[in-house]
């Protein structure tokens, strides 16, 4: 059998992928993965989701600079959840130039944004943009 075979993909052909900081164990992001996805992050040591609203393979870190390079696969028990255990490349995982995408916290019946911006999104973009 394929190590693909054993995942539990959804009716999509997806199964959602959690990068974890793989030294503080910190949740830097979650995202989605494909067949094809998976195989690439593998084969090349990097994260490689699926995107599902541009409906294609997407490289992080392809757009931004902010490459997760991949140190540790691990499957759940249920075999319908991936961890990929990260260098975050740049500290920077999310879009809003923020360390983690997960940077606000229920308090009082509201949601508390916690986490800096390090980097003024713009600025990551437009530094790329001409590679």
């Amino acid at each position: 059998m394929n190590w693909l075979d054993e995942i539990n993909w959804n009716a999509d052909g997806l199964v959602p992928a959690i990068a974890q900081d793989y030294r503080s164990g910190r949740v830097l992001m979650m995202a989605w993965m494909n067949r094809e996805s998976l195989t690439l992050t593998a084969q090349e040591n990097r994260a490689i989701y699926w995107s599902r609203s541009r409906g294609k393979l997407w490289r992080k870190g392809e757009e931004s600079g902010h490459v997760q390079k991949l140190h540790e696969l691990r499957l759940d028990c249920d075999a319908d959840v991936i961890i990929l255990m990260v260098e975050q490349i740049g500290g920077i995982a999310c879009h809003t130039g923020r360390e983690s995408c997960f940077y606000r916290v229920y308090e009082n019946g509201a949601w508390k944004t916690v986490d800096a911006v390090l980097k003024d999104p713009q600025a990551i973009y437009a530094e790329h943009a001409h590679e």
